[in-house]
């Protein structure tokens, strides 16, 4: 969708599909071993058509279009949106959606026993936050977690050198904030943060450990 984003930039494209995940949409700053995290809203993966092109896409919406809507898995949504200014700090490609309107709401039944991928109605980001969350192999993610409500894949920043935030490098970061007995989680190899003069710093697992050692397993 290259072209389509290359278009005047100031004029929104109408879009309409599926929903096939929602999730948060969370940008983590890394400054070697420090993180920090914003929460921006939730990215919703579309299978439907924006613009003239049809094919899979995800847009960023607030929390409040959430708090709003409830968006879910199999409803069908439409509005207008912008491409990202900057595609380093997003893993969406269209955001500032207006006119957004669920055409269709699919309606399931949950039940507690319900196994992974959990797709119901997101919970505020809140709860994401306060849950706190695991590192997440990108191949489990891809496979396993793109459709769950508790995956998220952040776009990162990492500021290479604190005396000189000029130097800065990004990439993509999977993460789970789902229950801790999850049969498909697996946790990949350690995250490696790069710092001034070649160092480098590796996340040791009890950081993720403490992030979700006040949940049971089964939370």
């Amino acid at each position: 969708m290259t072209s389509l984003k290359n278009k005047v930039r100031a004029e929104k494209i109408p879009w309409q599909g599926v929903l096939i995940s929602v999730q948060p949409r969370i940008r983590l700053s890394r400054s070697f071993d420090q993180r920090s995290h914003t929460y921006l809203g939730y990215a919703l993966g579309v299978q439907g058509r924006i613009g003239q092109d049809a094919g899979e896409f995800l847009i960023g919406v607030g929390e409040g279009a959430h708090a709003k809507h409830g968006f879910r898995n199999g409803d069908t949504v439409s509005g207008n949106a912008l491409p990202v200014a900057d595609p380093r700090l997003e893993t969406v490609e269209w955001y500032k959606v207006s006119n957004l309107k669920i055409r269709q709401r699919k309606v399931e039944q949950e039940t507690s026993s319900q196994p992974p991928p959990w797709c119901g109605v997101p919970p505020p980001l809140a709860v994401y936050r306060e849950r706190g969350h695991r590192r997440l192999a990108a191949p489990t993610y891809r496979e396993k977690c793109t459709g769950c409500l508790w995956g998220c894949n952040m776009a990162v920043e990492v500021i290479v050198d604190q005396w000189n935030p000029s130097q800065r490098r990004y990439r993509t970061e999977t993460f789970c904030y789902g229950p801790r007995s999850c049969p498909f989680y697996a946790p990949g190899p350690a995250r490696q943060v790069p710092g001034r003069r070649g160092m480098i710093y590796t996340e040791p697992d009890w950081v993720d450990e403490e992030a979700t050692a006040h949940r049971e397993r089964e939370e």
